[in-house]
């Protein structure tokens, strides 16, 4: 009986075709397929486009503008409660926005949006600062913010001021209902002609100040800068290594014992001098412990600093600890994506991504962490131990970009110190629209994608579509390599062409 054999079919454009124009690419079907992704993106659904094409080079940048018009076209059409234009914030102009009920119930959270300029410029883009007000009153909170923004801060730029809509157990900014709202913001955001994309900072005062420490170290990736004042959260709860490529400052009272918001504040501080004197360059930080302070400090430093900042959307290297805020987790990180977790419920630890590019060449390390407490006065963690051990199971996606890679020579990828891959990675419009409605970012419309799978330490670029087939018979198959020379034996994981496909054999 023939040997059973088998084989994956693939859909490799460069054997198939010649590259294709924008505007070949976008048909008008095209785009109304793109579009019904976008919105059934908007709607929660994790998306996939089932059909593809591959993007030369030199149309990448044009193929990035027209997914990012349609991706701004169906937001534009989704049902939900938006954003006003932006005005003079000095015009005091509110907005509403209603939380999800199952995230947390019988939620309104009314906000000011607005500019701080005399006048608003047409035409000129402008920082965005969300503020997070302090646990007192709530309306007199509000009212305290709308004031500091418009005078204190002064720092210019568009403000988005929310009122917290409960109180007790909700009165939190990093809880999972206002992960949602700064997700919409950010997202709503990114399509405001007056917003900076790259200019973007999160800060607060008190429980605002625990609010945006939690929330730099989990959407650090979208963020220039973050600003906690008379703060001080469990690094447990905020990795300071997650804060690598955004400016981030911290200053608390040297007297503001409460909660030990002093200690955990020089204890962020010690860690970010040890994070910078290790990783150069990265770690810009501006954290105080100031003398003679209790738990009312000076503000006006924080915003200023903050805004010499830019984003760096796509920086040589991050560290990741995905950890658990308030019972969610991201599902991706600057240019990662996790595709199959690593670590399930049950498991103990978290996940961690470090990656650092030179050239064309990426070294991934993936691992472990468990946390150990080592001192924790009235159950506020000050000081632990960590350990970090291999992960050999999950699956991410390596999203890239021209501009830091060249797309026209080979790709390498390295984990966790062995050589997984090196070949050339095919730009395509399928990792355009993923990536758009994934990260909803203009800076992350990425063309071309590297699938890996820690279980195998294997990679295979994404713009090879896989589509499980068996063949009973696999001496009937006249298979070839990609140089065009008849292979008999083919090795397992290797690509081959045959019948003017391109086959994976497994």
């Amino acid at each position: 009986m023939p040997m059973k054999k088998t084989f994956t079919t693939l859909f490799l454009s460069v054997l198939m075709a010649a590259p294709l124009s924008a505007q070949d690419i976008v048909s008008s079907e095209t785009e109304n397929t793109i579009r019904n992704l976008f919105s059934a993106s908007l709607q929660g659904e994790d998306v996939t486009m089932e059909e593809n094409a591959e993007v030369s080079v030199d149309k990448i940048s044009a193929t990035r503008e027209k997914v990012w018009q349609i991706w701004r076209s169906a937001v534009e059409g989704f049902d939900e409660e938006k954003l006003f234009p932006v005005t003079e914030l000095e015009l005091r102009k509110t907005g509403s926005w209603t939380l999800p009920s199952d995230l947390e119930p019988n939620a309104k959270m009314p906000f000011y949006w607005g500019c701080n300029a005399e006048k608003v410029q047409a035409g000129t883009k402008y920082p965005l600062f969300l503020y997070m007000h302090g646990s007192g009153d709530k309306n007199q909170e509000w009212e305290t913010g709308i004031g500091l923004s418009l005078r204190r801060f002064y720092s210019p730029g568009i403000y988005f001021v929310p009122q917290i809509p409960n109180t007790g157990d909700y009165y939190r900014w990093a809880i999972q209902s206002k992960q949602w709202a700064w997700e919409k913001l950010l997202r709503l955001a990114f399509l405001t002609e007056e917003v900076d994309a790259n200019k973007i900072y999160f800060f607060g005062i008190s429980e605002g100040a625990y609010g945006s420490q939690r929330l730099a170290s989990f959407y650090a990736d979208y963020l220039a800068g973050a600003g906690p004042m008379a703060g001080g959260e469990p690094l447990r709860n905020a990795p300071m290594e997650n804060v690598a490529n955004i400016a981030f400052s911290l200053r608390t009272g040297a007297l503001d014992d409460g909660f030990y918001r002093n200690k955990l504040t020089q204890k962020a501080l010690d860690v970010a001098d040890s994070l910078e004197k290790e990783h150069p360059g990265y770690y810009k930080h501006f954290i105080e412990v100031i003398p003679g302070d209790g738990h009312s400090i000076d503000y006006r430093p924080t915003t200023p600093w903050l805004a010499q900042y830019s984003r760096d959307a796509h920086p040589d290297y991050f560290f990741w600890e995905n950890y658990d805020m308030y019972g969610r987790k991201r599902e991706g990180f600057y240019n990662i994506r996790i595709t199959q977790k690593s670590l399930v419920d049950s498991d103990k630890g978290r996940a961690c991504y470090e990656m650092t590019r030179e050239g064309n060449t990426i070294n991934l390390n993936i691992k472990r962490v468990l946390y150990s407490t080592v001192n924790a006065p009235s159950g506020i963690e000050i000081d632990f131990t960590r350990k970090y051990s291999s992960i050999t199971r999950g699956k991410v996606r390596l999203y890239l970009n021209e501009q830091e890679y060249d797309l026209t020579q080979p790709v390498k990828v390295v984990l966790n110190g062995e050589e997984i891959f090196s070949g050339l990675v095919r730009p395509d419009l399928k990792t355009m629209v993923e990536s758009c409605a994934f990260f909803f970012d203009p800076e992350r419309v990425f063309p071309a994608a590297i699938d890996i799978d820690l279980k195998t330490k294997t990679a295979l670029p994404t713009s090879i579509d896989v589509i499980e087939a068996e063949t009973e018979d696999a001496e009937q198959e006249v298979i070839y390599d990609l140089s065009g020379r008849r292979v008999l034996s083919p090795k397992k994981n290797g690509i081959y062409v045959s019948n003017g496909r391109a086959i994976l054999v497994q």
